[in-house]
């Protein structure tokens, strides 16, 4: 298993927030369209991994992508 962590030092995201952040179309950006995550969610799942989302108002927000290693889709080889 691959694990990369991308962690920002921002405002967070609001805990009531935090469960509609990778459905399509939200956002609370002025000109956000809400599919970044969307998408980012549907290709990590593509690779059989999981992508998780971590956030505290005033202290950032960490999103966490987990892709397995050497599996080639289709053929079940490492």
């Amino acid at each position: 298993m691959v694990k990369a962590e991308i962690q920002d030092s921002g405002i967070g995201i609001p805990e009531q927030d935090l469960g509609k952040v990778f459905e399509p179309l939200y956002t609370n950006k002025a000109k956000g369209i809400g599919l970044g995550l969307t998408l980012a969610q549907s290709i990590v799942a593509a690779h059989q991994g999981t992508i998780e989302i971590k956030s505290q108002l005033g202290h950032g927000t960490t999103v966490t992508i987990k892709l397995p290693m050497g599996v080639r889709k289709g053929d079940g080889k490492s």
